[in-house]
């Protein structure tokens, strides 16, 4: 073997563990840009977490046994009529993610249904594992979240229109108007998760010390225990 030769096939033997490495790498990077993990067959619908005849699956719930699967399955009228605005927010919330509709295991999709009084709110909140349109069905919602860098965006959407809110940011829904508003919100997880801003500060389990709440919020200790009283279950 000539020289010139020995250095080629040496080179491509270093070359070849970084070419691993960066393939390697890439995939991690790619695996980690989807809300939910890439589904490993056509579908997996899920079984209650109580129990039942299940095998097992990744990403999700364990799948119900393809043979058992039914058309109605991936059915769900959970979204058909709407929930009680009878509550101090004024609003109404049902959820369609996997937990109430188990079709969607391993699909990385979900989607609610908002139906807002005039004057109600879907109060600040974050989605933690999931990005979010909204789609306004009926009426009017004034539609906004707040960025990594404190800036407000904000819109009111109407009939047919719909709103993106980013994955993980704190926003918001408002009924502006005078008549009820109803709204389709669809996530790209199958069960995108909520942090709702005042609850997790205020009716936390174990609370958050007074003096911290206090300091962050630069108020009295007094103001954070009434804030608090609001919130605790």
């Amino acid at each position: 073997m000539s020289s010139s030769s020995s250095m080629e096939c040496t080179g491509n033997m270093s070359a070849a563990p970084l070419l691993v490495l960066t393939v390697a790498v890439l995939a991690v990077l790619a695996s980690t840009c989807a809300a939910d993990p890439e589904p490993i067959q056509d579908f997996c619908v899920a079984v209650p977490r109580a129990g039942g005849e299940a095998s097992p699956a990744y990403p999700g719930f364990p799948c119900k046994p393809a043979s058992a699967v039914v058309s109605d399955d991936f059915f769900f009228a959970g979204l058909a009529a709407a929930g009680s605005t009878d509550n101090p927010f004024g609003a109404s919330l049902k959820p369609g993610n996997v937990e109430a509709f188990p079709a969607l295991n391993t699909l990385g999709v979900a989607i609610n249904r908002v139906d807002l009084a005039p004057g109600g709110v879907n109060p600040l909140h974050s989605h933690p594992r999931a990005a979010e349109l909204v789609h306004v069905i009926t009426g009017r919602m004034l539609v906004g979240f707040v960025s990594t860098a404190g800036k407000y965006y904000s819109k009111v959407v109407g009939e047919g229109e719909t709103f993106a809110i980013p994955r993980g940011l704190m926003h918001f829904q408002y009924n502006p108007g005078n008549a009820s508003a109803r709204a389709m919100t669809v996530f790209n997880s199958q069960l995108p998760g909520v942090v709702p801003a005042a609850t997790a500060l205020f009716g936390a389990d174990p609370e958050i010390p007074d003096a911290v709440l206090a300091k962050s919020f630069q108020v009295d200790a007094e103001i954070i225990k009434l804030l608090k009283s609001k919130f605790k279950k």
